[in-house]
């Protein structure tokens, strides 16, 4: 990490298949941080997207940890947070997107606004994220320019701006047009960056040339008009078009992303907005991951740094037990890979050795006021399943695993008041699957699961619930905070429960989702 550049802090969001993995390598070889650029699909050869780690990542060819990585590019730090695209790891995404000061969200230009993209999108809208939009795939047969930007106005309630604009689509693609630069970058089969003045370029035919006209003039008299202040606000979405396939528009977007991505921002704890140029360290917990080095078995917490500074060695508070801890193990990632780090700026991303202290939306303070930063979003379980160790001698193995597996947020913990049942809440499938092969491989415990039939978990904000409220198709449970959570088994289920216990409140733990 280099102290004295400036930092953009950012995450790309996107449905499954968008683009998204792509777009980071893209971004990262620009920026010289990976030599080689391979993407998901290269299994056979096996070269893996250079952000997925795990070795479960690897063998399925998909995301599903979120990963830190920085690049140097036009004298500016930038910290890339790769998130999972897969819904069924909506919880770490959500967390990751804490962290950030802007989103890049990846649009499939064939598909258009998908249903992970939507959800994901109101996560940046409720936390003020701003937004910039990169329209992938635009080598292939897709949607209209302007359908799209149509289909972003009207679903995310968000006027738009396209910074570049696209020369025909798939077989018929010949380049972006610039609006501000006047220029036309041209696709070609090398996938070179060429670049020309439009007043001197030879490649469009006359009607292409008229149509490009007609779109800008269009775009000109009737399109929203860009400020700065609209984009920090997450009121207007700057558009670009490319293929991050073929790195076609990539750098254009890079070069513009620099400019446009919100710098650190002060940020809400206990009340007060804290400033990054505030003398006062400040930062947060907001992922804890265990065995990144299979060797060690260790454990790592990411912290945001907010505020001040910070240096390795360093003495700070953590603010939820007011316990002093010395910050003397400290690394910059790029996916698994680490270095020490001897200290690192607002924004910046840094991994901390956790030996059992921290856990995920801790507050760390240099200072003897004991900040908290806002807490971190829950996201609401629809799986449900009991789970046993098939080997009842290796009870510590499955705890330990259990414990850490948890703390990291793989997947939720419920525990049945009376025979203290295991139970583990996930969004969806392939979290089971994940957390069954990491018990597995990393802590040696093969574990069985039981399915339920429940769907939705509540947990109880007001009143008491009593054994007579309960039955199979409600169950009582327990989480990690030893709150009381109800699981139900569908929405006929919760809607009887509540006509029969009105004065019973309940709780998603995460409203926005609902």
């Amino acid at each position: 990490m280099t102290t004295e550049l400036p930092r953009r802090t950012f995450a790309i969001i996107s449905h499954p298949d968008a683009g998204k993995t792509t777009l980071t390598e893209k971004v990262l070889f620009l920026g010289g941080s990976i030599r080689d650029a391979g993407t998901v699909k290269g299994k056979k050869s096996g070269k893996f997207a250079t952000s997925d780690w795990m070795e479960i990542e690897k063998q399925r060819g998909i995301s599903v940890t979120s990963s830190v990585m920085q690049l140097i590019y036009n004298d500016v730090q930038i910290n890339i947070l790769d998130t999972p695209g897969h819904q069924d790891f909506s919880e770490d995404t959500y967390r990751t997107l804490t962290a950030v000061d802007t989103a890049v969200m990846v649009i499939d230009s064939v598909k258009g606004i998908e249903a992970q993209t939507l959800k994901l999108f109101k996560v940046c809208k409720m936390r003020g994220i701003p937004i910039l939009t990169f329209i992938n795939k635009l080598d292939r047969e897709g949607k209209e320019p302007l359908d799209l930007l149509s289909e972003i106005e009207e679903v995310l309630e968000m006027e738009t701006y396209p910074v570049n604009w696209p020369i025909g689509m798939g077989k018929t693609l010949k380049g972006i047009y610039s609006r501000e630069k006047n220029k036309i970058e041209v696709h070609n089969a090398s996938h070179e960056r060429v670049t020309v003045d439009y007043e001197e370029q030879t490649i469009l035919e006359n009607f292409e040339k008229e149509k490009l006209e007609e779109d800008i003039m269009l775009l000109d008299e009737a399109g929203n008009e860009f400020t700065t202040e609209k984009v920090r606000n997450g009121e207007l979405t700057p558009v670009f078009f490319g293929s991050a396939l073929s790195s076609f528009g990539v750098q254009s977007f890079l070069d513009e992303f620099v400019h446009l991505a919100a710098p650190p921002q002060p940020r809400k704890a206990s009340g007060d907005l804290i400033d990054p140029d505030s003398e006062t360290f400040t930062g947060f917990i907001f992922k804890i991951q265990a065995n990144m080095n299979p060797n060690h078995r260790d454990r790592i917490a990411f912290l945001r740094v907010c505020s001040g500074k910070f240096n390795r060695g360093m003495e700070v508070m953590l603010s939820r037990t007011g316990k002093k801890i010395k910050l003397s193990q400290s690394h910059s990632f790029f996916a698994s890979d680490r270095e020490t780090v001897n200290d690192a700026m607002p924004g910046d991303i840094i991994g901390l050795y956790d030996s059992g202290n921290f856990e995920v939306g801790d507050t760390l303070v240099s200072g003897s006021e004991a900040y908290r930063y806002e807490e971190m979003p829950q996201f609401p379980p629809e799986k449900f399943a009991k789970v046993t160790a098939k080997n009842a001698l290796k009870h510590k193995q499955y705890h330990k695993g259990m414990k850490q597996l948890v703390q990291e947020g793989t997947i939720q913990l419920y525990r049945t008041p009376y025979f203290d049942d295991y139970i583990i809440g996930a969004v969806g499938e392939l979290q089971f699957q994940v957390f069954e092969y990491r018990m597995k491989n990393e802590y040696k415990v093969d574990i069985e699961f039981q399915h339920m039939t429940h769907e939705l978990a509540r947990w109880v904000t007001g009143g008491e619930v009593t054994d007579n409220m309960t039955d199979s198709r409600k169950m009582l449970v327990k989480d990690q905070q030893e709150r009381s959570v109800l699981l139900f088994e569908n929405e006929f289920a919760l809607r009887f429960f509540q006509d029969k216990f009105p004065d019973l409140k309940l709780s998603t733990g995460w409203e926005i989702l609902e």
